[in-house]
């Protein structure tokens, strides 16, 4: 356990973030976190930040100018715009728990809730699904929203907005409270400042953007109509994926959080300004956020991190806040937003695909995956005709006009479909045929260039039959179709990011996997489904693929959880979700990891694939208070004094890490992860029964071991009562092999003959040295 005082390491680690400011001049928006609200009231705690602010400037009054946000209503803090020796002075006050520069972090850019088991069918439904999320308030940190949508509009037998709602929809281009809210659209804010402060004002010529909540990017509008978005039937993108569409919890009241803004087309999201919105949301009265953003590693210290000292401040209230894994996969490690007290979610894929035709000559015929809307012909050509060495990148391109073509690529390392897109393109060619990896073809929205994607082995047939051709032959591609139930799913998709989480290994990152690849969702009708500004086309409705795309799952399933069980903490949500997650496909195989055609581990995919059915009804559950995320805390490095200023006060919490023994393994987490087992250890659990309470229900426990690792369970019968609904075990871990640097997986599972509680148990031997039998 570290024992240091971390005023030393904050100041160290500032210092280290300030070198690259390369003058003390420059001025750059700095986060000054406080941890929480001592007065308890904005006016007073707002006074303060500006006495606290004073220290690092000449007068007051220049301290005023230089703030952009004081956070005074759920937590304690501000953001203002420093240089490096201002950050440095209040880095080393007392009252300060960190001080950290504000990055901008990226997005991480129907028939799934079917796939999920949510159906509209009233002759299949459950009865906890009638509820399907009412009185439950989603925020959503995003984008925006587009309030015309039919998602977002009220439907007959609303009830009232929840008393206890204290948010409000705020005025602004093109979004008047009075036509925008509703029963249904019930907030709507946006942040701007630490946007502009980076970026300067926000350019709405030739950048199109509103200075408001409305969406002009799309993906606040997708991700909020897919977590709660009202029921639309005959939704389809030019009658592709044709169905009903709605969120996971329809009922649910929205509130929206506009904190990222576009450059290009890409959204940018300031630390400064998720903040802002996390001090608001909190304070507002949500329930459960859904925030699909993060930072590609190396992450940052926990509470240097804006979205980290966000849901921390939420888990404190008892708010469930969910993120996305982040798009970096396959490579291991890169796994974003690992807070143990927050949900990380990976990407897979659904049973619905997107077969398209390609004929050569009339006579020889393919199926590819694509979503196009339109026939296609043309003459199909190979990309060494227009590009050196047949890389199909702009850097190759040798000047020659592919006009009428359809361009046969092959993927080579580096080169990923969208580099050949825009190469094809440029190149004026008719489409894109784009050989890759078994792994890889996934169908995406590409009318722009058209594409076809296929296997290598497709492409090698398509290659050969072109060159044993002796002229161009003609190619004809059909518009896509809308298959469902013959690809096997779920597959954890290539690009998810994945563990081990590489600040805290011995806390289990992602999660949980969702649905994330060609989710259709609502869409602003005035923004190119492509974002390309020669795509002309105007939709209601979109794909979208993204570990964004699955976060929003999660978070409409935590809304049901949230009426159906509205006693229960987020650790407890959290459990439920993990712990009834599956481990097979719909051909009952194990799950495959997009990337490799192996089987998914943990690190893939988490605890599983989510069930929200199972979920509701979990059987037993692993609960976490604040208090119990102390000893995580402490094994970090953090002192009491620092706890104490982050931690609200509560009888019988104890913030002293000399009272805090074990490792993080001892979390009461849903998971288990080891990753340094030298000699035997014992882990403990405590589950609660939140089945049948009124009668005596008995547990039994079964471990799969991971390979070279013995586990023993004990007890290995648990016997819950009306009077004794939780019980502790422990888990007994010891090293069989000598080993270093290698994962193996296993897990533990208790059932009563109806529920199986399942954990992932994830294990690192790292004995090589010392290793004796």
């Amino acid at each position: 356990m570290v024992t240091c005082h971390l005023q030393s390491f904050w100041v160290l680690f500032l210092a280290v973030s300030l070198y690259f400011a390369h003058t003390t001049s420059t001025s750059h928006v700095y986060i000054v976190y406080l941890g929480i609200n001592q007065f308890h009231d904005p006016i007073l705690t707002s006074k303060f930040h500006i006495q606290v602010l004073s220290d690092a400037f000449a007068s007051e009054e220049d301290a005023k100018r230089s703030i952009l946000y004081s956070y005074s209503n759920s937590f304690s803090g501000f953001s203002a715009k420093l240089n490096s020796s201002q950050a440095t002075i209040l880095a080393r006050i007392d009252k300060v728990v960190s001080v950290f520069r504000s990055k901008t972090l990226k997005l991480h850019t129907t028939r799934s809730w079917d796939f999920l088991g949510l159906t509209l069918d009233e002759t299949r439904v459950t009865p906890m699904e009638f509820t399907n999320g009412q009185d439950v308030v989603v925020g959503i940190f995003d984008t925006g929203v587009w309030p015309e949508s039919e998602s977002f509009q009220e439907k007959p037998g609303m009830r009232p907005i929840p008393s206890s709602w204290k948010g409000v929809c705020v005025e602004g281009e093109k979004f008047e409270p009075a036509k925008a809210c509703n029963r249904k659209l019930i907030g709507a804010r946006y942040y701007l400042k630490g946007f502009e402060q980076e970026y300067g004002p926000l350019n709405m010529s030739g950048n199109p953007e509103y200075r408001s909540a409305r969406d002009f990017l799309g993906h606040g509008t997708h991700t909020a109509s897919t977590a709660a978005g009202s029921i639309v039937k005959n939704a389809s993108f030019f009658g592709i994926g044709q169905g009903t569409a709605r969120g996971g919890a329809p009922w649910a009241r929205v509130a929206v959080y506009k904190i990222c803004w576009g450059i290009n087309g890409v959204g940018s999201c300031t630390e400064a300004d998720i903040l802002a919105a996390f001090d608001d949301a909190l304070h507002d009265g949500v329930h459960v956020i859904s925030a699909s953003f993060g930072a590609t590693p190396p992450l940052s210290p926990f509470f240097a991190s804006s979205a980290d000292i966000g849901s921390f401040h939420a888990m404190q209230l008892g708010i469930t806040v969910v993120f996305s894994a982040g798009n970096d996969g396959p490579e291991p490690s890169l796994v974003q937003n690992v807070a143990p007290w927050s949900l990380c979610v990976a990407a897979s894929t659904i049973d619905r695909s997107f077969p398209t035709e390609i004929v050569l000559d009339r006579n020889f015929t393919i199926m590819g995956q694509s979503i196009i809307s339109k026939e296609i012909k043309g003459r199909l050509a190979n990309a060494i005709t227009y590009f050196v060495d047949g890389v199909c990148s702009l850097g190759n391109w040798n000047k020659k006009l592919a006009t009428g073509r359809v361009v046969l690529c092959f993927y080579t390392p580096g080169l990923v479909y969208e580099i050949a897109q825009v190469a094809v393109k440029t190149a004026k060619g008719l489409g894109l045929i784009f050989a890759e990896p078994f792994t890889k073809p996934i169908a995406d929205v590409d009318d722009d260039i058209p594409t076809l994607h296929v296997d290598i082995n497709q492409g090698t047939i398509i290659g050969n039959y072109l060159a044993e051709s002796l002229k161009l032959p003609v190619v004809q591609i059909s518009p896509s179709k809308t298959i469902i139930g013959k690809s096997p799913a779920p597959t954890v998709v290539y690009f998810s990011s994945r563990g081990p989480s590489s600040i805290s290994p011995d806390i289990l990152k992602p999660d949980i996997t969702a649905p994330g690849i060609n989710i259709l969702a609502a869409w602003p009708p005035q923004t190119p489904p492509t974002l390309q500004p020669s795509d002309d086309r105007l939709v209601r409705w979109n794909f979208q693929s993204g570990t964004s795309m699955s976060c929003p799952h999660v978070t409409g399933v935590g809304a049901l959880l949230k009426s159906v069980h509205p006693g229960w903490s987020p650790a407890a949500t959290r459990s439920a979700i993990m712990t009834t997650a599956y481990t097979r496909d719909a051909s009952h195989d194990s799950i495959l990891a997009g990337g490799s055609m192996a089987g998914s581990t943990p690190f893939d995919m988490g605890a599983g694939h989510i069930n929200p059915l199972k979920a509701m009804d979990p059987g037993l559950i692993y609960d976490m208070k604040t208090s119990d995320y102390i000893l995580f805390l402490c094994n970090m490095g953090y002192t009491q004094e620092r706890i104490e200023r982050i931690v609200l006060p509560s009888p019988g919490v104890d913030t002293n890490c000399k009272n805090m023994h074990g490792p993080n393994a001892n979390i009461n987490y849903p998971s288990i992860s080891v990753p340094n087992l030298r000699s035997p250890i014992t882990i403990k659990r405590t589950v609660r029964n939140v089945g049948c309470g009124k009668k005596t229900t008995v547990y039994f426990g079964v471990a799969k071991e991971p390979d070279g690792v013995e586990v023993v369970i004990w007890p290995r019968v648990l016997i819950f009562s009306p009077s004794k609904q939780e019980i502790s075990y422990y888990i007994t871990l010891k090293p069989l092999k000598k080993s270093e640097g290698r994962y193996d997986f296993g897990e533990i599972v208790w059932s009563d003959g109806f529920h199986h509680v399942r954990s992932p148990l994830v294990v690192l031997v790292n004995n090589s040295d010392d290793f004796t039998m």
